[in-house]
């Protein structure tokens, strides 16, 4: 059998890890697999490598990134493409795609599967927001680095008075700020699930200076939403790709906050930062067994499926499950958060 996959939208922590455990797995079960570069695009346009079980592959474990490259393609141009991708799929022998992404590229998969390209979904995303799966593979390695950064934050904050308003990922659900939030001890969180009401946060904080602390964290996910009426964000850009273009919400929080307490505030966004570099152990695991688990599952002939994680187990859900909606916090992990900060 002759297996091809790829990686496509932003890049994450663990991509090279899946790479590694679908050419290993395969090896071990006399498949060979082709990797296409820079995800749908390579596809598109045959760009494709060679990929063995050599030390060069084994290497790639710890390295964030992806060896493959990764992009996005618009969904128009990718649709007008499918026989150009049928026929460079079979110039190539492949017998199935194993396709690593997030929702877009869940969705793209799912589309090649209806219109009879075989393929496996492995779902990728430091959101965690890919539905039908506990946990996708990245979301550790994020969440680990925005609570070292709220972790430095406390330090510096305390020692000069200030409020720190930290900014992490998360355009459309709060995953990261929930967990990062909780795990450094922020004494505020912002979600999109839950539009915030800028006279409460700030209530919140004059709240902390009247018990007698000095200094406060409040950490806002990218796409937090003030609730209607109560605070003029200004309207968000669309991309090339019909994305929202996420302003500085961390800034104009802190801008707010500063001067209706007239104190110090400061505002960090951490960025792309929270999707490079080396992955962390629960991610490096996590991102293995989706591999073995979906090279399993492509030298079985189950295709149309993604790999999910439920409890302890990896398992084969539809497609259809995985991408149907976006898996947002839900009400009892924000009444968690509700507890801790009154």
């Amino acid at each position: 059998m002759r297996i091809a996959t790829l990686t496509s939208g932003g890049d994450c922590p663990g991509l090279n890890a899946v790479i590694r455990g679908v050419v290993r797995t395969a090896a071990g079960r006399g498949a060979t697999v082709v990797g296409y570069e820079d995800g749908w695009q390579g596809l598109v346009e045959d760009r494709r490598v060679q990929l063995y079980d050599d030390e060069d592959i084994d290497r790639i474990l710890i390295r964030g990134g992806t060896i493959l490259g990764t992009g996005r393609l618009k969904t128009a141009t990718f649709k007008d493409s499918i026989d150009l991708v049928k026929a460079n799929l079979a110039d190539a022998g492949i017998d199935v795609l194993i396709a690593i992404g997030g929702e877009g590229t869940l969705k793209g998969a799912q589309w090649l599967h209806d219109n009879g390209v075989p393929v496996i979904g492995v779902p990728k995303t430091i959101d965690n927001d890919v539905n039908a799966t506990d946990y996708t593979f990245g979301f550790d390695t994020a969440v680990a680095v925005a609570t070292d950064a709220i972790d430095r934050l406390h330090t510096t904050a305390e020692s000069h008075n200030r409020v720190m308003i930290v900014q992490v990922m998360g355009r459309h659900v709060g995953w990261i700020a929930l967990h990062a939030g909780m795990a450094g001890g922020a004494h505020d969180i912002l979600i999109p699930e839950v539009p915030f009401d800028i006279d409460e946060v700030c209530k919140r904080m004059s709240r902390r200076f009247e018990l007698g602390e000095k200094y406060g964290i409040i950490v806002v996910a990218e796409g937090a939403v003030p609730k209607e009426g109560t605070f003029d964000i200004g309207d968000r850009a669309i991309d090339q790709f019909g994305h929202q273009k996420f302003d500085d919400i961390g800034a104009k929080i802190a801008h707010e906050i500063e001067n209706r307490l007239d104190t110090d505030v400061r505002s960090t966004v951490l960025g792309h930062i929270q999707r490079g570099g080396t992955p962390t152990a629960f991610d490096r695991v996590l991102a293995t067994r989706y591999a073995v688990h979906a090279t399993k599952a492509a030298l079985r002939g189950e295709t149309g499926q993604v790999v999910a994680l439920h409890g302890e187990r990896i398992e084969l859900v539809s497609f259809d499950d995985a991408v149907g909606h976006l898996k947002v916090v839900p009400q009892q992990r924000i009444d968690s958060v509700g507890a801790l900060i009154g």
